[in-house]
């Protein structure tokens, strides 16, 4: 069962009504998409984080708007970079019965035996464009590194059989590698840098200098 997200609808493109809106605990947002036109709404600030907390990024959400639900996913947002408030939202409709398309956050496991021989992880790809039906969009994708060793890197081929999900890649996109530590400092030419030669000290003597 969805989590249910109230919503009221707005006008749109007045600035003191979005003051007025977010000065309310409110932020303004849109939704649009499956059987629902273009519709400004604004939603309260605290009840969106709680649902998000319940469904996850890539959940779908019971959007109430004044009395009619319509199912939704979270497809962007805006964050002020300081308050990290939510300051916009583009909800989309979708039919529960049609796959679409996401992107998912990929989480691997930083305990392989590559980097307990002291390689260094590299991560590649941080999400991973997938199709699925709305209900079966996974949050995040678990990818476990733990045999790889230094030197060998995973796929999307290695891990594609592993989701309920179709994965939108091509099999050999590496997803992430073990990269040997590193033992000396290069220089920008690819070569070992060399020292810089010691100074001259006092008790050198200068050509020509008398004893």
């Amino acid at each position: 069962m969805s989590t249910v997200l109230v919503a009221k609808s707005r006008t749109n493109g007045k600035r003191s009504q979005l003051t007025d809106i977010r000065m309310q605990g409110s932020f303004p947002a849109v939704v649009y998409g499956y059987r629902v036109e273009n519709t400004p709404i604004s939603v309260n600030s605290a009840d969106f984080l709680k649902t998000m907390r319940e469904v996850g990024r890539n959940g779908v959400i019971s959007l109430d708007l004044e009395g009619k639900k319509v199912n939704v996913i979270l497809h962007e947002y805006q964050e002020d970079p300081l308050k990290k408030d939510i300051v916009h939202a583009d909800f989309l409709a979708v039919d529960l019965t049609q796959e679409i398309e996401a992107n998912v956050r990929v989480e691997v496991s930083e305990d392989s035996e590559g980097v307990k021989s002291g390689g260094v992880l590299q991560i590649l790809l941080h999400e991973l464009s997938v199709t699925a039906v709305p209900d079966k969009i996974p949050e995040v994708l678990q990818i476990d590194i733990s045999n790889l060793n230094i030197g060998e890197s995973i796929t999307v081929g290695d891990v594609r059989g592993n989701f309920s999900c179709t994965i939108n890649h091509e099999d050999d996109e590496p997803i992430a590698n073990i990269q040997p530590p590193r033992t000396e400092e290069e220089d920008p030419d690819g070569g070992v840098r060399e020292e810089d030669p010691p100074e001259n000290s006092n008790d050198d003597k200068a050509e020509g200098e008398d004893v």
